[in-house]
């Protein structure tokens, strides 16, 4: 797997029914699911074609979605993101032939996971998007704007490129990872009192917003925002699937 560093390079979810989310998101997003084993029982890959964009697992009691932010050294970073106020979750873990990783939260509580993927490991090219089923947009939602962005500034790299004043909202900061995208790779914004924790939501790429819409209803999903047209041009939902997880839609296409 080619991984940028200081990049979100993968994306997991963590849900009590791999079944179930596994047609779900097929149905909603376009995605195929494809089964492998793994140290820890059966590793289920959403993908595109042959190629994987995230992985899901079965963690009962436990629903949603978190993403892997590729580093050089692990264990070097677990010591820098202890001081910079984060925490360690599950201590740093080898997946022989693929790669080493922990799972960890920033100082306001967001969850991340931090790996470093084995030279071995295979490294298939991936559709960028707009392709449907690519993960288009990457959004934090935290207790504290000003300290959430510090810390991502120094630990990862990442850059503001603009805020966004959303008015009763607050503002919507625009980040760039390194790649140097003109709308950036993603935004940070403080959390609505309703999200009781700070988190991070990805957004997948659809063909249609709107038809989007009907399939995460008919899917047993609900539509908690939207659809609405952000800069840009786009059209986004943020929703619910059965299980609970948290997730966004983001569509060219209304």
């Amino acid at each position: 797997m080619f991984s940028p560093k200081g990049k979100f390079a993968w994306y997991e979810l963590m849900t009590g029914d791999t079944k179930a989310a596994g047609k779900f998101y097929s149905d909603v997003v376009g995605w195929t699911t494809h089964e492998m084993p793994s140290p820890t029982g059966t590793y289920t890959t959403f993908n595109i074609g042959e190629v994987g964009m995230a992985g899901m697992l079965t963690i009962p009691g436990h629903t949603a979605w978190v993403g892997y932010i590729s580093v050089d050294d692990v264990d070097a970073h677990i010591e820098k993101i202890v001081e910079a106020g984060g925490k360690l979750w599950r201590p740093a873990t080898d997946i022989p032939g693929m790669l080493r990783f922990a799972v960890m939260s920033d100082p306001q509580g967001a969850a991340i996971i931090i790996f470093t993927p084995d030279p071995a490991m295979p490294s298939p090219t991936r559709p960028e998007p707009p392709a449907v089923g690519t993960i288009g947009w990457h959004e934090l939602y935290t207790s504290d704007l000003e300290a959430g962005y510090s810390f991502y500034n120094k630990l990862f790299g990442w850059t503001k490129l603009n805020d966004m004043d959303m008015g009763s909202m607050g503002v919507y900061r625009l980040f760039d990872e390194g790649d140097h995208k003109p709308m950036g790779d993603g935004g940070m914004m403080t959390k609505a009192p309703y999200i009781p924790v700070s988190c991070w939501n990805f957004y997948f790429m659809v063909d249609s917003i709107n038809a989007a819409v009907d399939r995460v209803n008919k899917g047993g999903g609900k539509v908690l925002n939207g659809p609405m047209q952000v800069p840009g041009g786009g059209w986004i939902i943020n929703a619910q699937d059965p299980q609970g997880a948290m997730f966004a839609l983001l569509s060219s296409n209304e």
